[in-house]
């Protein structure tokens, strides 16, 4: 373990140390902002909104591509799980699809993106999508359909709770697992999306950079992982037991289906089809193939051999340390974030052992340090030579941003964790969390599902 801890941290260190030269961007870098245009003059008055077919377009697109990121990781999620569990996993992420939708249909996007109160959560004007037709919301996205752009932001409301199963599957009650998802969407998602996004929220009038989502999905997602790990315990025989994932074939090709959403995750961000959302793509690809890299390298030389599992975890791991950044730096930052994204976690994966939770499919490792990660990088390499909307990093001048990005990973860390902990601790109390032994050890397809995921 400690020459584990040497590989990473001098992989780690070259990468910082080359980081300041490679982060430069060409002297022609665009000029990039979402949705911007020739500047009008400055007595002009702002034309009213109006609906972009383009910017439309390519919105609904990457919509329906963070949508299949949901199912994607139920198969990403399943493949690392035992059989008799293949359904139960990936039911925990398909039924966020139903609960979830309703939820931010109700009430959901309105905590988030509804007036502001007290710089803390959004109100109840948009309460069961009243006024939220087709014409824009100028607020947010000044060129695509009100509607449009309360369901991109709904599939991120989807996926974001889904994530925390991967810590507690192949143990928690099903029925319970609803109510659970549905509380912590009300209690943490939509509170710190408004925070991080909302007009007035706290976290965004601090300057914190935020670009698609690495405190409000990942961070939220793997901190509120650990605290379920925590509170449910481990597995039936964790430690003692073989637990090796049963269809790595799954695993991969949920994790293409990730990958290929994330374009949508990512590049949508931009809210309109312009140079921004090219910008965002082309970073969001960049790190991830880093991050296979360099986990898969890290891994290799730790363990002796590359592993698939290994490349599908270090492309994840790469995608969640550049989601918050995507969208302020250029090709060379966005191949640092991922290589550091790659080994970090691996290191965090491989040290989960040393300090005794059972994360059962490494969501800690992944999100919660990936998201940090990304966040903290962001402070480093962000440049309005990529961004005008956003502002420079420590490389580009401004240290400060540093630390408001920390402020907001402590935030984001301290009250997700801590809102977790109570809803799981009222829940356990009330419904209980865990299946019984024997319904563990017969596994959650036929104990909660009364299914097989396969017909041998």
């Amino acid at each position: 373990m400690k020459r584990l801890a040497i590989i990473s941290i001098i992989f780690f260190m070259a990468i910082l140390y080359a980081a300041p030269t490679l982060a430069e961007e060409p002297a022609g870098a665009p000029m990039l902002l979402a949705q911007a245009t020739e500047a009008a003059p400055a007595e002009a008055e702002a034309p009213p909104p109006k609906v972009d077919t383009g910017d439309t377009a390519w919105i609904l697109v990457c919509a329906a591509m963070v949508m299949l990121m949901t199912p994607g990781l139920g198969l990403f999620y399943a493949g690392m799980a035992r059989r008799k569990n293949v359904l139960g996993t990936i039911m925990q992420s398909f039924v966020a699809l139903g609960i979830i939708t309703i939820q931010w249909a109700l009430f959901g996007y309105s905590l988030a993106f509804g007036p502001d109160i007290g710089h803390l959560i959004g109100g109840l004007k948009y309460f069961a999508l009243s006024g939220v037709g087709m014409e824009p919301n100028a607020d947010y996205a000044a060129t695509i359909p009100h509607q449009l752009f309360m369901v991109f932001q709904m599939m991120f409301a989807i996926i974001t709770p889904a994530l925390i199963s991967g810590a507690i599957a192949e143990r928690i009650k099903f029925k319970t697992y609803l109510v659970f998802i549905t509380l912590w969407a009300i209690l943490v998602y939509n509170p710190l999306a408004h925070w991080v996004w909302g007009v007035g929220g706290w976290i965004r009038e601090m300057g914190a950079l935020d670009f698609a989502g690495g405190l409000v999905v990942h961070i939220s997602s793997g901190v509120s992982a650990l605290a379920a790990a925590l509170v449910l315990g481990k597995r039936k025989g964790y430690g003692t037991e073989l637990m090796a994932p049963h269809n790595l074939t799954m695993t991969i090709i949920g994790a293409g289906l990730l990958w290929f959403g994330w374009f949508g995750f990512n590049g949508g961000s931009a809210l309109a089809s312009g140079s921004l959302a090219a910008s965002a793509f082309v970073a969001t690809h960049i790190a991830s193939g880093a991050g296979a890299l360099s986990w898969m390298v890290v891994e290799w030389i730790h363990r002796g051999k590359p592993t698939a599992l290994g490349i599908a975890s270090g492309a994840v791991a790469g995608l969640v340390a550049i989601t918050p950044a995507c969208g302020f730096v250029g090709p060379m930052s966005s191949i640092i974030i991922g290589l550091a994204g790659g080994a970090v976690c691996y290191l965090a994966v491989s040290l989960k052992p040393k300090f005794g939770y059972d994360d059962s499919l490494d969501v800690v490792g992944v999100h919660a340090v990936g998201g940090t990660l990304g966040a903290l990088m962001t402070g480093l390499f962000a440049s309005t030579l990529v961004n005008p909307a956003g502002g420079d990093g420590l490389f580009f001048g401004n240290a400060a941003q540093l630390g408001t990005q920390a402020l907001s990973v402590v935030a984001a860390w301290v009250y997700s964790f801590v809102v977790t902990w109570v809803i799981l601790k009222i829940l356990d109390a009330t419904m209980g969390l865990r299946v019984s032994e024997e319904e563990e050890s017969e596994g959650l397809d036929l104990s909660q599902h009364g299914e097989s995921g396969y017909v041998l």
